[in-house]
């Protein structure tokens, strides 16, 4: 019988993998269904239960797997999802900052490049940079060893009633979305007045000093994170 094919541990398919299961996983490092990993990556759940299968029974298991529980990364794989996370979210911030990218452009360059830089010029990046704590989408970058830190915030989706907050991220995957938001004044660290929330129309909000009324879908919400004021 021949010896099944190991993945390799850094390919661009299991890199998106791993960083896909982190991002599922949090904030809690709750298991992750396979379902969930298929609708994020867009494949075949029957591709999804392959890879998980290969990547655990690996000589080095990037992840923790069971069939009916879902999956895990194993100390290897976060390791190496936060490494290429760091990657994604410095290249993004140099790409916005110093080759002055429009926001809505440098999440797809980002996800091509993230896999293939060396360390050192990680390191240079990080450097020319100024070693930013946050990326252009107000998401954290991982620190050199790994360690990022945790923000307590909600969606504007979860929001039930009005009130007034501060934007502290937007997703950075969606191009159409990104450049609505840039239109709109939609940002990190921009304040957000909720004034009126319909079930089905979704949420009318001011941005920033504007008293202008915005229209913001359900759908859109659920792409931007808020903080809520400390009582």
């Amino acid at each position: 019988m021949a010896a099944r094919r190991q993945p390799n541990p850094h390919s661009e398919s299991v890199d998106d993998y791993l960083k896909a299961i982190l991002a599922l996983s949090e904030p809690a490092g709750r298991r992750v269904n396979s379902s969930a990993l298929a609708n994020r990556l867009g494949v075949a759940p029957a591709s999804v239960t392959n890879m998980l299968q290969k990547l655990a029974a690996s000589s080095s298991p990037l992840v923790e797997y069971e069939r009916h529980r879902g999956v895990l990364l194993s100390a290897a794989g976060k390791r190496r999802a936060l490494e290429v996370l760091r990657h994604h979210r410095l290249i993004e911030t140099f790409l916005y900052q110093v080759l002055d990218y429009p926001i809505e452009e440098i999440h797809e360059d980002a996800e091509r490049l993230e896999h293939f830089i060396s360390e050192r010029f990680e390191e240079r990046i990080a450097a020319k940079l100024g070693n930013p704590k946050l990326d252009p989408h107000g998401h954290c970058i991982p620190a050199m060893d790994g360690t990022m830190s945790q923000r307590n915030s909600v969606l504007l989706a979860e929001i039930l009633e009005p009130g007034e907050f501060t934007i502290e991220s937007v997703a950075d995957d969606d191009a159409a979305l990104l450049k609505g938001f840039k239109n709109s004044g939609i940002a990190p660290d921009v304040r957000l007045r909720v004034v009126g929330l319909d079930a089905v129309e979704g949420y009318s909000v001011r941005i920033g000093k504007s008293s202008k009324v915005t229209a913001i879908s359900n759908f859109a919400a659920g792409a931007i994170r808020i903080s809520i004021p400390q009582e």
